[in-house]
C-alpha cells in the first residue's frame, strides 16, 4: 500500500503531465474547476483545483470529501500511482469500477479526451 506522501508525488506528476500536453489533452485540462480526490485505503481526501492545465493541491483532510467538488475522483492510492506510471489504464479502470469519475455532463464530454 502507498503512502500519502506517494499519492501527493503522484498528483504532483499527473499536473506536471498535463501541464506538457498538447491537442485535445491540454484542452480538456483547461477547466477550471473545483477538484477533490479521495484515496479510499488511506481514507484522506486532497481537495484543490483543476485550472490553467495543472492540479492545485489545496489541502489534505482525513475521511471523504467534505465538500462536493465539481470534479470528484475517488479510488485506491495503488491505482493512483499506477495510473500516473502508466502501469494502468484510466478508461478501463474507470469501466471496471477500480476508479470514480463523477462531474457535471459538459466536464465529462471535455475530460473524455483525458481517457
Amino acid at each position: 500500500m502507498v503512502t500519502m506522501a506517494e499519492c501527493r508525488s503522484a498528483l504532483d506528476r499527473l499536473s506536471d503531465n498535463l501541464a506538457g500536453a498538447d491537442g485535445d489533452v491540454r484542452s480538456a485540462a483547461a477547466l477550471d474547476r473545483s477538484l477533490s480526490c479521495h484515496i479510499k485505503d488511506l481514507d484522506i481526501t486532497f481537495t484543490g483545483r483543476l485550472a490553467d492545465g495543472r492540479i492545485q493541491v489545496l489541502d489534505t483532510a482525513d475521511g471523504p470529501p467534505r465538500e462536493k467538488a465539481e470534479i470528484r475522483l475517488a479510488m485506491t492510492g495503488d491505482d493512483l500511482v499506477a495510473m500516473v506510471d502508466g502501469e494502468l489504464n484510466f478508461a478501463k479502470a474507470w469501466g471496471s469500477g477500480r476508479v470514480r469519475l463523477e462531474a457535471g455532463f459538459r466536464d465529462l464530454l471535455r475530460l473524455r479526451s483525458l481517457l
